[in-house]
This record gives structure tokens, C-alpha cells and sequence, in this order.
């Protein structure tokens, strides 16, 4: 049968569901049963490969992981129209491509998923209210004028926005917390989810007496021999990334086309999911925040792009964990330890980032605490710097768009705002080079926790730390230029002149934050001398910011 004499047999369409790249949950409700007069639309459009600069991997994984869901859709006998890159008919936007399906189809109604980014929930917004004013715009124009009073009742379009039905808590959860503007810290929020949900809970008590084991989690891995391999096999995306820069997409960083990795379908990442509770929770918990040279997995769990794709969920996530390690986790507190962390990051971190984007947008995305305006160094760009911390935490996310939450938080982002450098340049950095990067949960992060953008919102003190945090946690300090003891003179490291410095230059904002009381009066006690030597150090750093 032709495909024009198939599409012939079928029902006229009249929905059109949108499914974004972010919305791959195949168990969400609008696939529990099949309706010929319904069209799902997947698009690849340039307004979204094109709304900032993604790393090479982060567009592959993406749109590999839309056409496996496109075609698992259809497989089980869903309508979809599906729009590649490449396309003629390919408007290249949602108001385009949606609109001129409704038009085509005559649909009466345009249903779509609440999008986690604040950008598409209000260009979406915008779709569905132009939708309904066209539409009647033009059947107003095609009727007689004794019709006009039924113009109405024809020509409507029902337009609806539903849940993705993908988030453990709900605006409930977190907005009666918010209190004169003023949100809750994660830990309140965080024990209110063990509370609602009873997820490592006796009763109305935390397993093991503790709601949080983070000072248990903070171990150095000083023998880095028998880690476990990655948990997803290769495939060639090589087709894929060639359509990709024939379109003439504009990427960074390496595309790892022959030997892709990342997952594509929900068997793959249920696959890793497994893989980590089997051969890297047990020791994910004390060893989460360690870094090492050459080692940029280590025990962490690599589920990140696929939750936030929706490929899984967090609750069957944490669900999981709770039956292959809860029972064991009450009789050994190394594994507790492990496993509550790992909750904490899921049910607390990225529920609570969450809520605060939801909260805070669109003016989160423009707070400046420090007023930092230096712009972000070209290395952070190719890795090329003495630095070996730097060197090693930018090379290894150009070359896979990962770094696990310490990298991110104590090494890229920690100097970025040591040195003042302007927080909307390094969220323009993070939400392209890293794949599990999409603004709802980036810029919170990046903005909030890395650099204290927003004054204390999210965390309780900026996250600063010089080089004798870095040497504790990883073995990069052994491989470097600078001398990791000095803080200031020939080869000191900057990360040390830079922190006193930081805080120095920042003394009326921070003052007043207890939780840097100790390093102030650390600061006092240094002799003038010292001092003048560690700003000038510091300020030489700064001007020869692109040459450390």
C-alpha cells in the first residue's frame, strides 16, 4: 500500500500533541492508548539547536534520543510527524511548524507538556493563544456573513497544557515554605520529601537516626585501579552528526560520533541505571565528591542526561535504589551512607533546583550579587592553561560533555567566581559544554550554588575554596606548574591569592555571613605585609588572566 493511499485511509486528525526533547517519558498518560485522530509532533528546529552554543554531544544525544522515541511511538501504532533538520517543510520553529499543522489538518485542539524551561513554557503560551485567535480569524473570513454569530462555536480551538508527569514533588510541596520571598534552604525541603513520601523513613524518623550523612561523603580516592567501566556500549552516530553540520549547526567541543555513548532509549538507560546500583552505589557515597586525573566517572551513576530527558524517572530511580540496597542499608552505615546520599542528590537537589527556577524566573536568570563583570577566559574554551586543575576539569568536559558535580562546583566554577568573572558568561558556558545541561536546572546551580549570583538564595556561603581543598579531594596538584603551598611569589597558585582576594574585595557584602566568620578572622591575623603580597599576587593573576 502507498503511503498516500495509507494516509487516505486514516481518520482525520483532530489534536495535535507537541512533544518536546526533553519530554521522552514513554509511560507518560498520553500514550496509554492509541487514537488514530491524534498526531504527536516532534521537531528538530534550529531555535532550539541554535538558543545558545551546545557541545557537539549534547545536540547527538538529544536528537538521536528524539528519533529512538519517534520511532518507539510508532512502533506502538501512534500517529507522528516528525520534523528533522533537514526537512524542507521544516519552519524551523513551534509557531511555524504547529501552525501550519493545525491549518493543514483543520485540528481543533493543540495539547502540549508544561516545559521545564521558562523560554518554551512562554513561547508556548504564546502558541496556543495565537492559535486560538487565527484559527477563528479564519474561519471568520471563509464564512457568509449570516454565519457570523456561530463564527464561535466553530472556529474554537482547545488549546490544554498538562504535566509531564515526571517530578517527585509538586508546587505544593515547596511554595508555602516560601516565606516574604524568602525560599527554603534544600535541607528543609529535602526532609519535608522524606516526610511526604517515606523514603528511607521509620515511622516518622530518618533510617539510621540521620537526615543527612554529606560529611560522610567527602573521602579522596586514593586508589583509582579497579573502578568500574562505562555503563553504555558504543554506537556510530556518525550519520547523524553529519546531517548536524551539513545544516550547519554550530557546535564546541568533541563530537565522539564514531564511539557515542550516551543513551537513547529508556533500555539503555534503565541498563546504566542497573549497571550503577549493582557495581557503584556501595562506594558512590563516600567517594562522590573525589576527582582524578584521567578518571572522569569514577563511581558516580552517568543517569543525569537521561533523567532530565525524561528517558526515566526520578521516582523509579530512587525506587530502585531502596530495593537493591535499603534492606542492606540499615545494618551497614558505609552503604547508608551511600545510598541516602545518592537520594539526596535525586529527591532533594534536583526537586528543590526545581522549584527554585520555577519560583525565581524570569529575574534568577539576571542576578549579579558581586556585580562581576570580567569576561570568561578563552581557555575555558580548549583546556589550554598551566593551571592542572582547570586544564583537566575543562579538557575532560569538551571531550565528553560530563563533569561530575565537584568539577562543576569546586574547580571550573569555583575560580570563575574567585576571579569575578560575569555570571551570565559562565551560565552560557555551562548550559552548552555539559549534556545533562538544560537552563531549569543549570542556571540554579551555576547562578546560585557555583557562584553566589543570586546572594545566598540557594547556598549559605559562596562555595570558595584554594588549593589546599583541591589537593585533599584529587591528585591534580601533583601534576602542576604552580606550587599548591604558596600564596603569593614565583609559581604560587592562584587559586590561593585569588580566594583571599576574593574575599577581600568582598568584605562589605559577606561580612556578615557566620558562615565565614573563621576565614575572616584568618584574614586579620595575617601580617600587612603578607596581605599586600597576596592582593598584588592576586591582582597580577587577574591581569594575566589569560596566561595562567
Amino acid at each position: 500500500m502507498s503511503e498516500r493511499a495509507e494516509h487516505r485511509e486514516k481518520p482525520a486528525v483532530n489534536r495535535i500533541r507537541l512533544i518536546l526533547g526533553d519530554q521522552l517519558n514513554i509511560h507518560h498518560s498520553w500514550f496509554s492508548r492509541v487514537d488514530d485522530s491524534t498526531l504527536y509532533v516532534m521537531a528538530e528546529q534550529r531555535s532550539e539547536t541554535d538558543y545558545t552554543l551546545h557541545h557537539a554531544q549534547k545536540l547527538i544525544g538529544v536528537l538521536s534520543a528524539m528519533r529512538a522515541f519517534a520511532r518507539e511511538l510508532e512502533s506502538r501504532g501512534h500517529r507522528v510527524r516528525y520534523f528533522r533538520l533537514g526537512d524542507t517543510d521544516n519552519g524551523h520553529s513551534f509557531q511555524d511548524n504547529i501552525s501550519r499543522l493545525m491549518q493543514m489538518h483543520g485540528a481543533r485542539s493543540f495539547e502540549w507538556q508544561q516545559p521545564d524551561e521558562y523560554r518554551l513554557e512562554k513561547e508556548l503560551e504564546s502558541l496556543a493563544e495565537s492559535l486560538t485567535v487565527s484559527q477563528a480569524d479564519s474561519m471568520a473570513d471563509s464564512m457568509a456573513d449570516s454565519m457570523a454569530d456561530s463564527v464561535a462555536d466553530h472556529s474554537s480551538v482547545n488549546t490544554r497544557k498538562f504535566s509531564t508527569e515526571h517530578f517527585i514533588s509538586a508546587p505544593e510541596d515547596f511554595d508555602p515554605m516560601v516565606k516574604d520571598g524568602k525560599i527554603p534552604t534544600m535541607e528543609r525541603f529535602y526532609r519535608r520529601m522524606r516526610k511526604k513520601t517515606g523514603i528511607l523513613m521509620e515511622d516518622d524518623q530518618p533510617v539510621g537516626g540521620k537526615w543527612n550523612y554529606d560529611s560522610e561523603n567527602r573521602s579522596p580516592l586514593k586508589d583509582a585501579s579497579d573502578l568500574p567501566s562505562m555503563p553504555y556500549s558504543l554506537r556510530n552516530e556518525e550519520e547523524l552528526w553529519e546531517e548536524i553540520c551539513q545544516e550547519g549547526v554550530e557546535s564546541f567541543g568533541s563530537p565522539k560520533a564514531a564511539e557515542f555513548y550516551w543513551p537513547e532509549t529508556r533500555t539503555q538507560a534503565q541498563k546504566a541505571l542497573n549497571d550503577f546500583l549493582a557495581n557503584r552505589l556501595e562506594n558512590f557515597g563516600i567517594y562522590q565528591d573525589a576527582m582524578v586525573d584521567g578518571e572522569p566517572f569514577l563511581y558516580h551513576s552517568l543517569i543525569s542526561f537521561a533523567l532530565n530527558i525524561k528517558l526515566i524517572s526520578p521516582g523509579e530511580v530512587i525506587e530502585s535504589a531502596v530495593q537493591k540496597w535499603g534492606r542492606k542499608a540499615r545494618d551497614d552505615h558505609r552503604v547508608l551512607a551511600s545510598l541516602e546520599g545518592f537520594i539526596r542528590q535525586i529527591l532533594g537537589w534536583r526537586e528543590y533546583m526545581r522549584h527554585v527556577y520555577r519560583n525565581g524566573m524570569p529575574g534568577y536568570g539576571k542576578l549579579n550579587h558581586f556585580n562581576a563583570r570580567r569576561p570568561l577566559p578563552s581557555w575555558y574554551w580548549d583546556g589550554k592553561t598551566s593551571m592542572n586543575c582547570l586544564s583537566k576539569a575543562v579538557s575532560q568536559s569538551l571531550e565528553h560533555g560530563y563533569a561530575h558535580h565537584i568539577q562543576r562546583l569546586m574547580i571550573t566554577g569555583n575560580f570563575a567566581m574567585l576571579a569575578g568573572v560575569d555570571p551570565d558568561q559562565v551560565d552560557f558556558w555551562y548550559l552548552g559544554v555539559y549534556i545533562d545541561a538544560f537552563q531549569w536546572v543549570e542556571i540554579t546551580n551555576t547562578r546560585g550554588m557555583s557562584q553566589y549570583a543570586d546572594g545566598g538564595k540557594v547556598a549559605t556561603k559562596p562555595y570558595a575554596a584554594s588549593a589546599s581543598y583541591i589537593n585533599r579531594m584529587s591528585d591534580y596538584c601533583k601534576g602542576c606548574s604552580y606550587n599548591k603551598k604558596l600564596r603569593h611569589g614565583e609559581n604560587a597558585c592562584p587559586f590561593n591569592s585569588l580566594y583571599w582576594h576574593f574575599l577581600h574585595r568582598n568584605r562589605s557584602i559577606l561580612a556578615d555571613n557566620h558562615r565565614l566568620a573563621m576565614p575572616y578572622r584568618t584574614w586579620d591575623r595575617f601580617d600587612p605585609e603578607e596581605k599586600k603580597a597576596i592582593l598584588k599576587y592576586g591582582d597580577d593573576c587577574l591581569k594575566n588572566i589569560e596566561r595562567l
